[in-house]
């Protein structure tokens, strides 16, 4: 939202619902990586919880400063030279069909979705598109499936650990640690 919405506010202030292709590969560009960024922070907050709950003993020692440096920087650098590439691979394309689409910004939301149709500004091009098509899911798969089963497995984890401590309140309060993490991963990938 927070990178569709100032277009929204310019489309809304001047009437106008047109987007030059500089700004609408710089908008898709922006919102593919943040998309992917937040999918990996959220595994990062996982892997935290993990330790925190798993091996508490070990967390001061695994997640000190520059962990949490190196695990930050990991998830936004590694994310940029994919997404740049990939807007550099669709917007090298000729578009010759017409120029209008059905969305409010100019994202690939099929991909999210993991549906086997064309993505949007796919639709707009010239020629055979299923490579280009393919690699988009393809990275779709990667920065969406992958933080997803880290995701999975670290809170397998945490839950079966939680489930044999002792105490009703250890329990608590662990389900309390974890209860908010999880409700904004299951918010994400589910509106994704």
């Amino acid at each position: 939202m927070s990178v569709t919405l100032p277009r929204i506010l310019v489309n809304i202030w001047t009437q106008d619902r047109s987007i030059s292709t500089l700004a609408c590969a710089t908008q898709m560009c922006f919102f593919l990586i943040l998309g992917a960024t937040e999918s990996f922070f959220l595994a990062v907050m996982a892997y935290d919880h993990y330790l925190a709950i798993c091996n508490p003993l070990h967390y001061l020692l695994v997640m000190n400063h520059k962990m949490c440096i190196q695990l930050a920087v990991g998830s936004w650098i590694s994310r940029i030279p994919v997404q740049i590439g990939q807007m550099c691979q669709i917007f090298s394309l000729h578009f010759c069909h017409s120029n209008q689409i059905n969305h409010f910004c100019w994202d690939i939301p099929q991909i999210l979705k993991l549906t086997w149709d064309i993505p949007q500004i796919l639709k707009l091009t010239c020629g055979d598109t299923s490579v280009h098509a393919l690699s988009v899911y393809v990275v779709a798969l990667l920065f969406g499936a992958i933080p997803f089963m880290l995701i999975f497995a670290t809170y397998s984890k945490i839950i079966s650990t939680i489930l044999r401590l002792p105490s009703a309140r250890g329990q608590d309060k662990a389900f309390s640690t974890c209860s908010s993490h999880l409700l904004v991963v299951l918010f994400f990938f589910w509106l994704s």
